[in-house]
């Protein structure tokens, strides 16, 4: 945590790997009606305000400083693959906990929720000073089931628990199209909300195996079949983007900031 804290606060972004990213807009809330002066923005007016009374009335708005930011871990069995001697749901609870850090320091409100075949653990998203300690105990307690995930659940579990337009971090992984094509249609409805990030992983060992040497008939079938399944990788992270689905394929070492540079560029360009 403190690791990733100075890359991301203590200027050392472009050697550190965290992108520095200038802010392109900016997302506002409704603070007060007051009277127009000069220089104010015409889009602004309030016509039902105006037509009250003799003055005319514009809305003022300030900087919205927190949003909501949400993890969302999946539990089920695809993420019981292991890189290095951890799982993806390793990787997966390491990242949160780094990520969840950068943004309460950022001023941000930040959840958690765990699913696999059901609904597991649920942290509404707050920016107290107790809240990363909740995130810390609820993601110790964590493991892999291994049962499928139900999509279907979590959307009728965002749709009643997540009443605000938020930034939610789906850490989970599709090794086939057709377990991204069924849950497709239930990720577009949550992104039509919420900002949605879909974060999954690059095999390490099918890369390897993809570039080898070959010095067997064996050695050339394994590439042939690696190359494939990482070409299926991409082709789902294509699909998810063409759904205007935020989309991060990553190598498991690089997933904390991975993460974190696409919460910088959603901050910047005033996504949330």
């Amino acid at each position: 945590m403190k690791k990733y804290e100075l890359m991301v606060f203590q200027q050392q972004k472009v050697a550190s790997g965290v992108k520095k990213i200038r802010r392109l807009g900016n997302n506002s809330e409704f603070e007060q009606i007051k009277n127009y002066v000069q220089g104010d923005e015409i889009k602004r007016i309030n016509w039902k305000a105006t037509s009250r009374g003799k003055d005319l009335m514009v809305n003022q708005y300030q900087e919205e400083k927190s949003q909501h930011v949400y993890c969302i871990l999946d539990k089920s069995r695809n993420m019981q693959v292991e890189f290095d001697h951890l799982s993806m749901l390793d990787y997966a609870i390491n990242s949160t906990l780094v990520f969840s850090n950068i943004t309460i320091k950022k001023g941000d409100k930040t959840g958690l929720i765990t699913f696999s075949d059901k609904i597991g653990s649920q942290l509404v998203a707050e920016k107290s000073k107790g809240q990363m300690k909740r995130i810390m105990e609820v993601l110790y307690n964590q493991k892999t089931h291994f049962l499928d995930a139900n999509f279907e659940l979590l959307f009728e579990s965002i749709r009643k628990t997540i009443k605000t337009r938020s930034l939610l971090l789906l850490f989970t992984n599709f090794e086939t199209e057709s377990a991204m094509r069924r849950a497709l249609p239930l990720m577009r409805k949550i992104n039509q909300k919420h900002v949605l990030v879909v974060v999954f992983f690059q095999n390490n060992e099918l890369e390897e195996m993809a570039y080898q040497d070959f010095k067997t008939t064996r050695d050339i079938y394994q590439s042939t079949v690696a190359e494939r399944m990482i070409s299926v990788k991409h082709k789902i992270a294509f699909e998810l983007k063409k759904n205007s689905i935020h989309t991060i394929l990553t190598r498991p070492e690089d997933l904390s900031i991975n993460a974190i540079n696409k919460y910088l560029e959603l901050k910047a360009k005033g996504a949330i």
